[in-house]
């Protein structure tokens, strides 16, 4: 029988709101500890899952380089059509379309986004009850801000959800509130488990390097798009230009942009999860040398191949929905714009359906991707085991109540609009010889919004990386915790004592 090493002494005492706690005397599963290696734990069979959705991803990918090459080529052979850093640099170039200097631009956005997700979850750590305390009450402003913009602004439609929306949160306020001290708790023992584990910090800026990366390469490709098949440029000439053409190929960038993005930052989630936050709930911390060699390798191998169809499945699921959703806000925009109230209604409707749909699919989601990493199982499979998890052991009540997923998505939509607030700026200031009428500030703005915004999403990926297993471990194996974290252990069976009961899975 597997025998458990000496238990984990968990974050330092401080953290601890009942240091006297002693968890129970005897182990979880009657007096023996579960096999780390159980039902093929870090040990899946050698099979390549969800083959088609993998094949999917790969084409689409290809298609994207495809099509970036191709305008790529011509942007760079007109010189960019022109344009500098600066304000000198941005009167140069076409007036036109996007320019050079908004490459200068949204670079400068990107390394800024980088740069402020770093300092985020540095202070976040530092001051952990203090900002769950601010985003919880930013949360509610930002709700009954909007609704009191709608109503200003006879928008009744919006106003009514908001309104809706704006005194649920109010209610619930004191709810959300008396959970933060768990919440902060969960959240400085991942971060104290990362600092033990610097392959947590590689898979981070690994994933955020190469998120950088992308939304480099996207934002030359959208420039250079615009550049080439924008009426009125000089390679009109050789090839058909048309709005219509520009809209299509902006949709199937964006959508290929949304689709790899996702997929980068779950093949880090599932890489953490089975790697070195697995290895440390499963296994112990690697000082007492149980704990397998190379585990963040090994997860990162299982998930970038066999596991890449699966991964690839789930983030097409929120990418569809992500699309469908902005679809739905521009035609609510557009109903409003041409005075149709009833249609406009309809499409705020659809839009906030869309929205809760897709917020449940990745919050369902990133569950399924630790089944995943652990087990190796295709989507379906995983998606219905966590499912029956929740269900069985009640579990889902805790995660519902987790404060820190909102901790650090509020710190994501502050990062994106911080960058959106440059890029106006930036506009504003240098007046490039293309916006000279601020024709394309909407689109820039939205550009260095989304870039600052999954720059950032990305580096807290890590951290809900760490929460999320702890979650999927207690499910399983609540009692390892007691070992692992014993004052966390204690503040989650004094608040949600059915989840560490041990009721048996179907």
């Amino acid at each position: 029988m597997y025998q458990q090493p000496a238990p984990y002494p968990g974050p330092t005492p401080e953290y601890a709101q009942q240091p006297n706690y002693a968890p129970p005397p005897q182990p979880y599963g009657g007096g023996d500890v579960k096999n780390p290696y159980e039902g093929d734990r870090f040990k899946p069979k050698k099979k390549i899952n969800d083959p088609i959705f993998l094949v999917l991803f790969v084409l689409q990918l290809l298609g994207f380089a495809a099509l970036s090459g191709i305008a790529l080529n011509e942007w760079i052979s007109q010189g960019g059509l022109g344009g500098g850093l600066g304000k000198s640099g941005g009167q140069t170039g076409t007036s036109v379309t996007l320019n050079r200097s908004t490459v200068y631009l949204l670079l400068l956005i990107t390394a800024a986004a980088v740069l402020l997700s770093i300092v985020y979850l540095m202070l976040t750590r530092m001051f952990t009850k203090m900002i769950m305390h601010i985003t919880l009450v930013l949360t509610i402003l930002l709700n009954i801000g909007i609704c009191i913009y709608y109503w200003i602004t006879k928008y009744y439609s919006g106003a009514i959800i908001f309104t809706i929306i704006a005194v649920l949160s109010v209610l619930s306020y004191f709810g959300f509130r008396s959970r933060i001290p768990l919440a902060s708790l969960l959240l400085q023992v991942v971060m104290d488990v990362s600092k033990h584990h610097l392959s947590v910090y590689a898979v981070a800026f690994t994933a955020l390097f190469l998120q950088a990366a992308l939304s480099v390469w996207f934002t030359f490709t959208v420039i250079a798009t615009y550049a080439k098949w924008t009426p009125g440029n000089p390679s009109c000439a050789t090839s058909g230009c048309s709005s219509g053409k520009v809209a299509g190929l902006l949709f199937f960038e964006t959508f290929s942009f949304l689709w790899t993005s996702q997929v980068i930052g779950n093949v880090s989630l599932a890489t953490l999860a089975g790697g070195p936050y697995g290895s440390w709930y499963y296994f112990g911390p690697r000082e007492l040398g149980e704990m397998p060699k190379h585990p963040t390798m090994s997860a990162f191998g299982r998930a970038s191949t066999l596991s890449l169809g699966s991964i690839a499945f789930g983030s097409l699921i929120v990418t569809i929905l992500d699309l469908l959703r902005l679809i739905l806000n521009a035609a609510q925009a557009n109903a409003n714009a041409e005075g149709h109230p009833v249609e406009a209604c309809l499409a705020c409707c659809a839009a906030c359906f869309v929205g809760i749909l897709q917020s449940m699919v990745e919050y369902f989601n990133r569950y399924a991707y630790i089944e995943i990493a652990l087990y190796g199982k295709p989507y379906i499979a995983a998606a219905k085991d966590t499912w029956r998890m929740f269900r069985d052991r009640g579990i889902d009540a805790l995660v519902n109540d987790s404060l820190v997923g909102m901790t650090l998505m509020w710190g994501a939509y502050a990062i994106g609009l911080m960058s959106s607030l440059f890029a106006y700026l930036y506009l504003r200031f240098t007046a490039p010889s293309y916006n000279v009428n601020g024709q394309y500030t909407a689109p820039v703005v939205l550009f260095a919004f989304l870039i600052g915004l999954v720059c950032s999403m990305t580096m807290s990926s890590a951290i809900e990386a760490g929460v999320s297993t702890i979650f999927v471990g207690l499910g399983e194996d609540p009692q390892v915790l007691a070992n692992r974290a014993p004052e966390l252990f204690a503040l989650i069976a004094e608040t949600y004592p059915d989840v560490v009961r041990g009721v048996p899975r179907h």
